[in-house]
């Protein structure tokens, strides 16, 4: 029997008729499969656990239908002891059904640092001191010395702590720092759009104290906290406008950039101030 023939035989066509109907069948199977295996058009944002105790993550997690992981543990004071600080994916992010997500919780024994020497240096110094010891920046307080923005005292709530002593890690160190003789005074400064850590950086360096700080109803998560920009400030931005060593800011933030003060010669374009244009 020649190719041809063999080709042309019924057998043969049989035979290779069935091997088509195989391979659909099978690659039908697999892609069924694979549609299963990954949930094919199931994802589902990632809920916000930020502030969550262990009880209240395991309720959401179930309701979410997913799965968590705690992974490590920080020593923050942004939430209480043993309560959700870091997530991972980030809230919003969508993801498939029982997926774990990883969590830092904030540890429950608070860890201890010494105390380092600030007296006689530089405000800035001592504030880099300060946050390299895993402390946080307090009050600032001035009165009349020889020096200026150098550190006369420190203070651990209300009272003086010595160098070396032991102190829990995340605490907040105010400074008593010398302002010269006379009235000394700094600039207002313009905070108006900045995120609340920019701000911070601000009037720290301006001699200042942050007072109060208040997030308006754009605000929900913690996530939103830290893309929010101040929109008002207390005592007002003026190219004239002076304020006393040690004084206090007030804030307000948001998320609606359509609170931002314009004056008659700007637009909004967007989150964009943009100037007008004049036909």
């Amino acid at each position: 029997m020649s190719l041809k023939e063999f080709i042309m035989s019924r057998q043969f066509l049989k035979n290779l008729g069935l091997a088509v109907i195989i391979v659909i069948g099978i690659v039908t199977i697999l892609l069924l499969w694979l549609n299963i295996y990954t949930r094919h058009g199931q994802a589902r944002p990632v809920p916000d656990f930020f502030g969550l105790t262990v009880q209240e993550t395991e309720a959401l997690a179930k309701k979410s239908k997913l799965k968590y992981q705690i992974i490590d543990s920080v020593y923050t004071s942004i939430v209480p002891r043993g309560c959700v600080a870091e997530q991972h994916p980030k809230p919003g992010f969508k993801v498939k059904k029982w997926r774990n997500i990883s969590l830092t919780i904030n540890a429950f024994r608070p860890e201890m640092v010494a105390m380092p020497d600030l007296v006689n240096l530089p405000i800035l110094q001592a504030k880099s001191l300060i946050e390299g010891a895993g402390l946080l920046m307090g009050k600032k307080t001035y009165k009349p010395d020889l020096s200026i923005e150098v550190v006369l005292n420190q203070q651990y709530t209300g009272k003086e702590i010595a160098p070396g002593d032991s102190i829990q890690k995340g605490s907040v160190i105010d400074l008593v720092l010398g302002k010269g003789y006379g009235n000394q005074t700094r600039s207002v400064p313009d905070l108006v759009g900045l995120s609340l850590e920019e701000a911070t950086d601000v009037i720290d360096g301006s001699s200042l104290n942050l007072g109060a700080f208040n997030f308006d109803n754009t605000v929900t998560t913690g996530e939103d906290s830290l893309k929010a920009f101040v929109y008002m400030q207390k005592p007002e931005y003026a190219e004239d406008a002076t304020i006393q060593f040690g004084r206090f800011m007030y804030l307000w933030l948001t998320l609606d950039s359509l609170k931002l003060p314009v004056d008659s010669t700007m637009i909004m374009a967007g989150d964009t101030i943009m100037p007008e244009i004049s036909n």
